[in-house]
């Protein structure tokens, strides 16, 4: 769906504390900002517990006073890896258990999971990806050092 043009007013605050947001994003537009966080507004709106943070590797969906969205919903993967006889019921609290978070962070992370798949799954993997280059970076470094 292409951007419809619209005409919104700024009160001057905003549209300060909107530029300083530009210029800490470089090559973000104004309109792109403003449509992005509206876009993670609304979210925040459905999800409640969800906010969005800038981080290394952009801006990501993170569980209010917790880790990353994607980690919680890894952990969730790595909960049902490691019991895969365990029920639906039984996978939220282990997973609180295992990771130190409340069960209220667990499910707020796999709500949005559930509408945003393809954002979290995408982060999974660069995460993994990432994980795996600096596993072979270190390995290549002991070879070198061993030798």
């Amino acid at each position: 769906m292409s951007p419809t043009p619209r005409s919104v007013r700024f009160e001057d605050a905003v549209l300060d504390k909107l530029a300083k947001f530009v210029m800490e994003h470089p090559g973000l537009s104004v309109s792109a900002a403003v449509n992005l966080l509206i876009t993670e507004a609304l979210r925040m709106e459905e999800h409640p517990g969800v906010l969005f943070r800038t981080g290394p590797s952009g801006r990501r969906a993170v569980v209010a006073g917790g880790p990353d969205v994607w980690e919680v919903i890894r952990a969730i993967r790595a909960t049902r890896a490691a019991e895969p006889d365990a029920t639906a019921d039984e996978v939220v609290p282990m997973t609180a258990e295992y990771s130190g978070l409340p069960s209220h962070q667990v499910r707020a992370a796999i709500r949005y999971w559930s509408d945003y798949p393809d954002e979290i799954d995408t982060q999974i993997a660069a995460a993994e990806d990432a994980a795996r280059k600096a596993e072979e970076r270190w390995r290549r470094e002991q070879g070198l050092l061993a030798s």
